[in-house]
C-alpha cells in the first residue's frame, strides 16, 4: 500500500547562537530560506502535507514569511511546542526557560499527524537524494506488526562548522545496515584529521571524520507518538528537574532499538548537507546553493 507521507518541520527554535528567526533568513538567489529547499524536495519526493512545529510567540511572523509561500503547492498545518506541555504530575521547574528538546517537539504533533512522516530541522539543508530515499521508504510501510523507522545518514566530516562546536548523533550500524545505536555528542569541533567532542574538557573524545551521523532527518510511523507518551514520564523522572536537560529524539530511537521495540534502517545519502549554526556559516550556504542552482539541481525561484 502506497501512502503520501507528511513532512514534520521542527521550527520552534529561535537559534540562540545565530541570533534572530534564522528559519526565514534568505540564502537562495530569489530570497529562499533553507527551509524552502526542504519543502521543495519533499514535494517532488511525493510528500502530501507539511506540518510546522513552532512557538506561539512568533506564530504570526512565521505564517506570514513562511507558510504563505506554500499555498496552492502543498497543504500546511501547524503545531506548537509549549514548555508547559508535560504529562501529569510534572511541571516546569523554577528557572527553566529552555524547551525540552527534539523528542518533545515531535510529540507536539501527536494530535495532527496520523500517517508515516519525516521529521527535519527547519534550518538544515538535506538535499534532493535524501528526501527521495526517505520518501520512498515512508510511502511503502511494512505491515508486519513491528515498528520500522529510518534515518538518513551523513558523513561527519561534511557536517562540521569552521566557526564553533556542533551537536551530532554519532551512529553505529549493524552488518545489515540498521542502526545499532546513537550517541549524542553536543560539542564536536574539527581537530585536524579527526573530530573532537569537548563536552568534558578534561576528557575530550576523538571521533573519526568518516563516522556516520544523524542530522535529524528521520522517518517514523505514527506509532512513535504512543511510544513518546509512554517514555516521556520516565525521562522526566530522572531529568525533569534539571534546568537545561533536553530529550533528544536519537535518545528515544536508541532506547527503542535496544529494548527491541523498533528498528531503524540507515539510508546513506549522496546529498550535500549544510546548515547555518553561526552567522559566519551563512556565506558558505549561499555559495553552495548558488552552485546547485547553476548545476540545474534547483530552479532560480522555488515558489
Amino acid at each position: 500500500m502506497n501512502v503520501k507521507p507528511t513532512l514534520v518541520v521542527l521550527a520552534a527554535g529561535m537559534g540562540s547562537r545565530y541570533g534572530g528567526l534564522k528559519q526565514v533568513d534568505p540564502v537562495g538567489p530569489s530570497g529562499e530560506a533553507i527551509l524552502d529547499y526542504s519543502v521543495f524536495d519533499a514535494v517532488r519526493a511525493g510528500f502530501g502535507k507539511v506540518v510546522f512545529i513552532i512557538r506561539k510567540d512568533f506564530e504570526a511572523e512565521f505564517k506570514e514569511k513562511v507558510g504563505r509561500k506554500y499555498e496552492g503547492v502543498i497543504p500546511v498545518d501547524y503545531c506548537y511546542q509549549d514548555i508547559n506541555d508535560l504529562p501529569a504530575p510534572y511541571t516546569v521547574p523554577a528557572g527553566r526557560s529552555k524547551p525540552w528538546g527534539t523528542a518533545h517537539a515531535i510529540r507536539s504533533a501527536r494530535d495532527v499527524v496520523k500517517e508515516p512522516f519525516a521529521a527535519i530541522n527547519a534550518d538544515d539543508f538535506y538535499g534532493r537524494d535524501a528526501f527521495a530515499k526517505l520518501g520512498a521508504f515512508l510511502s511503502a510501510p511494512e505491515a508486519d506488526g513491528r515498528l520500522h523507522f529510518a534515518m538518513v545518514g551523513y558523513n561527519l566530516s561534511l557536517t562540521l562548522s569552521d566557526h564553533g562546536s556542533v551537536a551530532r548523533g554519532i551512529c553505529s550500524l549493524d552488518a545489515d545496515g540498521y542502526l545499532a545505536g546513537v550517541k549524542e555528542m553536543t560539542k564536536l569541533v574539527k581537530a585536524g584529521a579527526v573530530a573532537r567532542n569537548d563536552e568534558d574538557p578534561e576528557h575530550p573524545v576523538e571521533v573519526p571524520l568518516d563516522a556516520r551521523v544523524s542530522m535529524n532527518l528521520w522517518g517514523f510511523t505514527p506509532e512513535l507518538f504512543t511510544e513518546l507518551e509512554k517514555r516521556f514520564p520516565a525521562w522526566l523522572a530522572v531529568n525533569g528537574g534539571r534546568e537545561k536537560s533536553e530529550w533528544y529524539i536519537p535518545f528515544v530511537v536508541d532506547e527503542m532499538i535496544k529494548d527491541g521495540t523498533a528498528d531503524a534502517r540507515v539510508l546513506p545519502t549522496e546529498s550535500s548537507w549544510f546548515g547555518v549554526t553561526y552567522r559566519e556559516d551563512k556565506p558558505l550556504v549561499v555559495d553552495a546553493i548558488a552552485k546547485l542552482v547553476a548545476a540545474g539541481e534547483y530552479p532560480s525561484r522555488l515558489f
